[in-house]
């Protein structure tokens, strides 16, 4: 229990440390009294029997408190600028991209900040930049140095000029944490591997396999293609180590303390860099117990509380995206639960709402999408989405059999046609995909691919057709209309703007040939990108629309995340309509998903409560409309969306 005698004794180590609790530290101090009796419950809760956990939970305050006193004055001063709540504005937008592949290294990455300038961007999530090996570096997340700059991109240095370049033009940075496993090069590993006692417990080691076939007979399988089993053997320790996700990335053990300070030590390293967001990649599986998944337990979210609530002792200013990629109820989890509501990670990805997303675009049918909503919006108060159509990851389908079963679809059936479809293999599609991940004991299966060539338009140029390019430019726009509106952080992928289909070099690649998601990672060939300024080109298309989609994002405050989403009744099984209220703006926001082309009734203006409209506004042309009758229509061509401001007399 946190005693007086205890909160004594960390005022003393405050004081004893430097910090001016009365003068300049002040507010730093404050935080750390609101939020020192839960950091220390919610430590002992998980180490109170660990025999490391009194000198581990000193060790972890210490932490705090250096944090603090290294962070630079720039970050102290936007720690206080910012709003608790900055990440729920409408004027983020946000694009994802690797440097290497978009602009070559960190050093050439200033220059380019102009060109988000134009899009409308002003959030870079740049994907893992420190140290992994070349051929096992799971695309930067085998990080064998958490504080070293990989080579091939650049220095530290030069980071950090990206981010005080970017700080000066009111631009937000997301970098990755890897906190669930390192490369087996990483210094802890080869520590482990030479015989270091304390640097062994860091991982989960075992002489025989009796406990790795009790753990597996409970763990699913991450890779099983490329990575079968959860269980490595190693040569130089003489025993098997844990690896979830591949071979060469071994799970860190978190029920020793040591590596969770170890762990919020790096943490803290990036919050001083000057990250507004970090990302933790696969918190889901950062606890592990024998007979369960080891996915998604009660003591992995003590843990990112407890990160939480550190963070907010030392670097307010810096929120917390957990990369949950797991089943809807699951991911509502990770942004805390009871007396933690809204106090375990600021955002989450809604890679719910992606992926049904994909599945109303390829039946032209929203209501397996519409399913999911009475759990989505349970989303609290004070927490946000990071909202997408692609990413550098695949596309899978984890949303739950009975959201497809209610609406009448066989969920193995359905689950095949989507997999039919993107892949190439259906009779009759456009799509140009591949299928990730095949699990040939459960025919499994996840899908990879550009939102260009999972679009339609990669075939349609292969076939020199312009209405079909036209058609999967506009299936483009309105996946991307769809997640810029929705509500939360719209995250872009870069190449996304201007349509870059699937890159198949990867193929030649010995490093990445096992690995086709390598195709929607593409290289940024620049005269490509120049082609946004030419007249009519599919480039020019793309960008202007984007940077349309953006401009009128940022134009209303209803699109911010203030959790103001209603969505209407489905009316028309092809189109998904929601609205977006805030203070004196109602926006109705629809979007036909299908080839057809459709209508809805007026009616759908008049079932909003409290509300009495007598004319809308397109927002996106600045027409008007009386609001007709019950039994005329609104009409909305294939691919279509629509945005209107209801306006009252």
């Amino acid at each position: 229990m946190y005693t007086a005698a205890t909160h004594q004794q960390f005022v003393t180590l405050l004081r004893n440390s430097g910090i001016d609790i009365n003068g300049a530290d002040h507010s730093f101090f404050v935080r750390c009294m609101a939020n020192a009796g839960v950091v220390y419950e919610l430590f002992y809760s998980i180490y109170q029997r660990h025999n490391a956990a009194q000198h581990a939970f000193e060790a972890l305050l210490k932490t705090i408190i250096a944090a603090y006193q290294n962070r630079p004055s720039t970050l102290l001063e936007r720690d206080a600028q910012k709003q608790a709540d900055w990440f729920l504005s409408e004027q983020i937008v946000g694009m994802s991209l690797y440097v290497d592949r978009f602009c070559g290294d960190l050093k050439a990455l200033p220059s380019k900040l102009s060109y988000f300038e134009e899009l409308g961007v002003n959030f870079l999530h740049l994907m893992p930049l420190f140290e992994s090996p070349e051929k096992e570096s799971d695309g930067g997340y085998a990080v064998s140095n958490f504080r070293k700059v990989d080579e091939r991109f650049g220095t530290l240095e030069e980071l950090m000029a990206v981010q005080q370049q970017m700080q000066a033009k009111g631009m937000y940075l997301m970098l990755d944490i890897v906190l669930n496993h390192t490369s087996h090069l990483h210094e802890w590993a080869l520590k482990a591997k030479a015989g270091d006692p304390f640097y062994k417990d860091f991982f989960y080691t075992f002489a025989d396999r009796t406990l790795p076939d009790q753990f597996d007979a409970t763990m699913p399988e991450i890779f099983p293609e490329s990575a079968p089993g959860n269980f490595t053997y190693n040569k130089e320790l003489k025993a098997w180590v844990m690896t979830v996700f591949h071979q060469y990335q071994w799970d860190l053990n978190y029920s020793n303390p040591n590596v969770l300070v170890a762990m919020l030590d790096t943490i803290f390293f990036y919050a001083n860099i000057g990250v507004d967001i970090l990302r933790i990649d696969a918190p889901a599986f950062i606890w592990k117990q024998l007979g369960t998944t080891c996915q998604n337990l009660p003591q992995a979210h003590t843990l990112l509380r407890l990160i939480k609530h550190c963070v907010q002792m030392a670097s307010p200013g810096m929120a917390l995206l957990g990369e949950a990629i797991v089943a809807p109820e699951a991911i509502m989890q990770y942004f805390g639960e009871g007396t933690f509501t809204a106090r375990e990670c600021d955002v989450a990805y809604n890679a719910t709402h992606m992926a049904l997303q994909w599945d109303a675009l390829a039946t032209g049918d929203t209501r397996v999408m519409l399913q999911a909503q009475p759990i989505l919006l349970q989303k609290p108060k004070g927490t946000t989405w990071l909202t997408y159509t692609r990413c550098h990851d695949d596309i899978g389908l984890g949303y739950d059999d009975a959201m497809i079963a209610a609406v009448g679809f066989n969920p193995y059936e359905h689950r095949k046609f989507l997999k039919n479809w993107y892949s190439g293999m259906y009779p009759g599609t456009y799509a140009k995909g591949a299928l990730f991940s095949v699990n040939p004991k459960t025919q499994d299966a996840r899908i990879s691919g550009t939102l260009a060539s999972l679009c339609g338009l990669e075939s349609a140029i292969l076939n020199q057709q312009e209405a079909a390019i036209q058609l999967a430019i506009q299936r483009m726009l309105v996946m991307q209309a769809h997640s810029m509106f929705l509500g939360g952080i719209p995250m872009l992928f870069y190449g996304d703007e201007v349509g870059y289909t699937n890159d198949y070099s990867y193929l030649h690649d010995a490093g990445k040939s096992y690995d086709n998601r390598w195709m929607h990672r593409p290289i940024i060939d620049w005269k490509k990108n120049d082609r946004r300024n030419e007249q009519g080109t599919i480039e020019q298309q793309l960008f202007t629309a984007m940077q349309r989609l953006i401009t009128l994002r940022k134009q209303y405050k209803a699109f911010a995340d203030y959790s103001n989403l209603i969505w209407l009744t489905p009316h028309n099984k092809h189109i998904a309509g929601f609205v977006r209220q805030h203070q004196s703006q109602t926006l109705f926001c629809f979007f036909n998903f299908s080839s057809y082309t459709t209508e809805l009734t007026w009616y759908v203006f008049k079932e909003l409560p409290h509300t009495s409209f007598t004319q809308v506004k397109d927002i996106a042309n600045g027409t008007f409309h009386n609001i007709g009758p019950d039994h005329e229509h609104l009409v909305f061509p294939p691919y279509s969306w629509m945005i209107f401001e209801g306006i009252s007399d």
